[in-house]
């Protein structure tokens, strides 16, 4: 049978994979242009991931309080990142976020408000003032509503239930994508003159996430496999704060709008043991409160935070301390409050239900607890890589011509640590760059040519599986590599273990190639199952190989073995490509000098 009898092909000048925020945005901004474009998702449209995304999008618009603005936000953020980021990025963020925002508030977004009626604004971690435009703890769920009503009004034509296998090259460009259709089990070709890459992260390698089920790295390795660098891949982010009981909701995600609201953590002994260890780089306290929390000047710029809000990272290492030394709550965790405010608030139960909705019902219905009378257990979840695809800061597009990337698959913005609602805005600034730009790249070079003889390889890929020789099961092996993850390439990482998952993941890569899905195409979940593996497999492997590199700790890569920072890789990312023997590579390469008067911004921030 031929080919073209094989498969349906959708031509588009430009096609978006991802349907979350960053996909959406992208899809939006390009149609706007007036190209032809096509979105494919791997779920249905409105079940991205970004609707997890509960606590806010961080934006400097100066609402709560009037010091803050994108001089302050950059700041935070290149520090946050222990100043690894992507220095242009992190400022075309500060400085668009507030009217990306906006943006979506003019399309329909509806913001909690102030008593004026501006957006409201809250605290988060690792932000200096009231940050995080939100819509209490559903503004992910918000985004997405707000840009698929305006985004369907836009032409693009969406591919939903769809997984894209492969990346087709004309040359060194990208000229379109093989998939399938997930219900079905239908070949599908996009042609296209450019790809927009918006797949989200790679949670799904580590047994407690509280990424979805899509989160498989997908992105990351069709870039990788395209010829595509990615870059800090060590990098990744354990939320604080994930359910720990009961077993079947181990991973979901407690958002950080609780600790921005006033939620406490406590170890078993009732004690709030952040105060324990304050980082240096916020001890130039003034004033230490074991209620409000401390009082701690920046530069000439003084703010008030509890420790609780101090960075992901190290809130998670803290949790991860208390539980080893034996003060963690009875499911291996610590506890949340949040309940306390009722000592300052006489209608307490009301307000944490009208900030807190989701949350609050999270907790009544999976775990049979009331969170305005009673502390939450919680404990680190695999949530967020900083890492990902290499793209250039003004236009997103990556070393491969004609592919870009955007939102988590897409690296720099957020260095060695990602402040949390940073993500939000992400999306959608970077989203919208994207997308213009992919459009212009069409209008620039054209359509390439797709040739017959790279759909026919990757059609004979993804039929693999079904081959009667095979005999390993798929479900299997991916529970065995999030095992070896877990155990070995988590939250505290040192050499010995990095290397024995560098040795499994190889062995596990053998059993990938033998992964087994009998029966046929339609409604086959093991074959889903097995096409994902060798995404994992490939990210999972760049995690353990970029940590062995870097011998330090910083950000969200901490070594017990090399316990502290290093000049020698400080402002130096870790590169990935993959050699034509299809291993692979790591490198280091330095990060270009700032310019003179973003240095002056950040001297002045402090």
């Amino acid at each position: 049978m031929a080919v073209s009898d094989q498969v349906t092909t959708h031509e588009h000048d430009v096609i978006v994979i991802g349907a979350g925020g960053a996909g959406l945005r992208a899809a939006i901004e390009a149609s706007a242009t007036g190209v032809s474009v096509g979105l494919i998702c791997k779920s249905l449209l409105g079940k991205a991931h970004t609707v997890m995304a509960e606590g806010g999008m961080a934006a400097a618009m100066g609402n709560v309080d009037d010091r803050d603005g994108w001089k302050v936000h950059f700041a935070d953020t290149m520090r946050g990142g222990q100043y690894l980021n992507n220095w242009r990025m992190a400022e075309l963020h500060a400085k668009e976020a507030p009217a990306r925002v906006r943006e979506l508030e003019a399309w329909g977004a509806v913001f909690d408000r102030t008593k004026e009626g501006r957006i409201l604004q809250r605290n988060f971690g690792g932000h200096r003032y009231p940050r995080l435009a939100h819509v209490g703890d559903r503004t992910g769920l918000e985004m997405i509503r707000t840009l698929q009503d305006h985004g369907i009004h836009q032409g693009f034509e969406v591919s939903m239930e769809h997984t894209v296998t492969t990346l087709l090259k004309e040359g060194d460009r990208v000229v379109g994508a093989f998939g399938y259709d997930r219900e079905k089990g239908r070949f599908r070709v996009f042609r296209a003159g450019a790809v927009v890459l918006a797949t989200g992260g790679i949670g799904r390698a580590f047994k407690i996430t509280s990424n979805s089920w899509e989160y498989t790295g997908d992105g990351q390795a069709l870039a990788y496999d395209a010829g595509a660098e990615l870059i800090d891949m060590e990098f990744v982010q354990f939320h604080p704060t994930g359910m720990v009981w009961p077993p079947s909701v181990k991973g979901i995600l407690v958002t950080e709008g609780v600790r921005g609201e006033g939620g406490r953590l406590l170890n078993s002994e009732g004690r709030r043991f952040m105060f324990d260890d304050v980082p240096d780089l916020y001890k130039n306290q003034t004033a230490k409160d074991a209620e409000e929390g401390w009082r701690y000047v920046i530069g000439d710029k003084e703010a008030n935070r509890p420790p609780e809000l101090l960075t992901r990272d190290h809130v998670a290492r803290c949790i991860v301390n208390e539980v080893r030394e034996g003060r963690g709550s009875p499911h291996g965790g610590v506890f949340l409050d949040i309940a306390w405010i009722k000592e300052k608030l006489s209608n307490a139960p009301e307000h944490i239900k009208k900030k807190l909705p989701s949350m609050f019902h999270q907790f009544k219905e999976l775990a049979g607890i009331d969170i305005t009378t009673e502390p939450m257990e919680v404990g680190p979840t695999t949530h967020y890589v900083m890492g990902g695809v290499r793209v250039d800061a003004n236009t997103q597009m990556s070393t491969v011509p004609g592919l870009f990337a955007a939102g988590e698959v897409a690296a720099g913005l957020h260095g060695a640590n990602r402040l949390g609602g940073n993500s939000l805005s992400d999306l959608v600034v970077f989203g919208k760059r994207a997308g213009e730009h992919a459009a212009a790249f069409v209008k620039e070079r054209g359509a390439g040519t797709v040739h017959n003889a790279q759909v026919e390889d990757a059609l004979h890929e993804a039929l693999a599986p079904m081959d009667e020789a095979r005999d390993e099961n798929p479900y299997q092996v991916q529970h065995d590599l999030q095992d070896l993850m877990q155990e070995n390439v988590g939250i505290v990482r040192n050499e010995d273990d990095m290397a024995k998952a560098v040795e499994g993941i190889g062995a596990l890569k053998a059993r990938a190639a033998k992964a087994s899905a009998p029966g046929n195409r339609e409604y086959n979940p093991g074959w889903h199952t097995a096409m994902d593996l060798k995404n994992l497999l490939m990210v999972s492997e760049a995690i353990a190989r970029s940590a062995l590199d870097r011998r330090e700790s910083r950000g969200g890569h901490f070594r017990e073995d090399y316990p502290a920072k290093s000049d020698e890789y400080a402002r130096h990312n870790t590169v990935l490509n993959r050699n034509e023997d299809g291993s692979m590579s790591v490198r280091r390469e330095a990060i270009p000098e700032m310019r003179a008067e973003l240095r002056e911004v950040i001297e002045e921030q402090g």
